[in-house]
């Protein structure tokens, strides 16, 4: 099987302070040419890069009893955290946008506790330690501190979402941010990376309201981070679920061409790589050549470790993949496609993969997006499809073409294309 994944191209160089939040400083470029050193979309969480230690005021233990305070009515202390709260409904992020020299750009939906609080306050949706997930904290200078947390309002009905659209805000589906996500902007990457962490939280505490184990009702623990059997004789504690997947691209010997492959649901014109998920018992290199012998008979020798990415745009019922990326050399060349896992796969020279790296069409797409969102936010919801974001006209069409800057495909294909690969190759073998 074959997965569009997610990555940006910001180097985690060293934090500075922008807005609301620490980001990651990136250098300006205007070239496709990726790196192995730059992180994914999804990845480099700025207010949850460091675990704060229990005696912290914005630790989980810490800001868990602040808010019970907050939930009975008292006031904050003198050294208490300020409490943002990040609204969830039916997997979407509550997002708003806002006009940045002319051009769309979205942002999160963070609400103060008293504003939430006010918000939920006739619906279904009880704001309580029993709802709310804590994601992370940050440092607004001066000592304060800003505690964030994420709730699923799925169930307050459609009155909130007319209340919040008064504002001008609404729910996006998030592979629809990552779309409009400008990748050269840390803080936008830095804000997709937050949502993804939180969507991962509470789809997984969604599709977990039951012990595996006995039945049991599980509940929330560790301020949301965990969950637990609330069976006396079980009290089993469970963990957010993660699902790793390989993904590769496929290399001939001579370290000329790259093997490519379509699904029949992609887009016209668009190919990537080869990838599918790990079973029990087998080790990621094995994974590797297993997925891509079932899926195109192509037997590889060599696999190669290129980088790893969250990926919580998945299926509801995995809320949170972790994709692990490699170049894999083949050792044969016939090809045998499994036409139930794929419609076609080819091997392509450098240099036609080289032209499908279509910047110009992904900038277009991005903005596309971007502008979608910008529609939502403001009450005029487009009917175009996520699909149609990724097929945007710009020119003369190439034959083809690889995902955008927000898939690790395209960062595992530029790599090849720029030489990267080699370089990895090269230094693994050395070991």
């Amino acid at each position: 099987m074959i997965f569009l994944l997610s990555f940006t191209n910001s180097a985690a160089t060293h934090l500075v302070s922008l807005s609301k939040f620490p980001i990651l400083r990136t250098p300006q470029f205007s070239t496709m040419s990726t790196n192995f050193f730059k992180s994914h979309a999804f990845a480099g969480n700025p207010i949850k890069l460091r675990t704060p230690k229990p005696t912290d005021p914005f630790s989980p233990p810490s800001a868990l009893k602040t808010l019970k305070n907050l939930l009975l009515g008292n006031t904050h202390e003198p050294n208490s955290p300020n409490f943002k709260i990040l609204p969830f409904r039916k997997g979407r992020p509550l997002a708003g946008s806002v006009r940045d020299s002319n051009e769309p750009n979205w942002h999160l939906g963070w609400l103060s506790f008293g504003d939430c609080k006010a918000f939920l306050e006739n619906s279904e949706v009880n704001l309580s330690e029993d709802t709310l997930v804590y994601l992370g904290s940050d440092s607004e200078g001066d000592g304060v501190y800003v505690v964030y947390w994420g709730i699923d309002v799925t169930e307050a009905g459609n009155g909130l979402v007319k209340e919040l659209g008064g504002n001008q805000f609404c729910f996006v589906e998030l592979r629809t941010l990552m779309v409009a996500t400008d990748w050269e902007n840390a803080s936008s990457m830095g804000q997709l990376a937050i949502a993804g962490h939180a969507r991962s939280l509470l789809e997984w505490h969604t599709v977990s309201r039951f012990c595996g184990f006995c039945g049991g009702k599980n509940i929330l623990i560790d301020a949301g981070r965990r969950k637990q059997c609330s069976n006396e004789l079980c009290k089993k504690k469970i963990y957010p679920r993660v699902d790793p997947v390989v993904i590769m691209l496929v290399i001939d010997k001579e370290n000329d061409r790259a093997l490519l492959s379509r699904q029949s649901r992609f887009v016209p014109r668009m190919w990537s790589c080869l990838a599918g998920f790990m079973e029990p018992g087998e080790s990621l290199e094995e994974a590797v050549r297993r997925e891509t012998w079932e899926e195109t008979g192509i037997e590889v020798g060599q696999v190669v470790y290129h980088s790893s990415q969250p990926w919580p745009v998945g299926p509801s019922s995995m809320p949170c993949q972790l994709m692990v990326g490699f170049f894999a050399y083949a050792k044969s060349l016939d090809i045998n496609v499994d036409k139930e896992e794929l419609e076609d796969a080819k091997w392509h020279s450098r240099e036609d993969v080289k032209k499908a790296l279509t910047i110009a069409e992904y900038k277009k797409a991005q903005r596309t997006a971007a502008g979608k969102v910008d529609q939502m936010c403001k009450g005029v919801e487009r009917g175009q499809s996520l699909s149609s974001d990724f097929n945007v006209e710009s020119g003369e069409l190439a034959p083809m073409f690889i995902p955008g800057p927000f898939a690790i495909a395209n960062h595992l294909i530029s790599s090849w294309v720029n030489g990267v690969e080699s370089q990895l190759a090269s230094s693994f073998s050395n070991l």
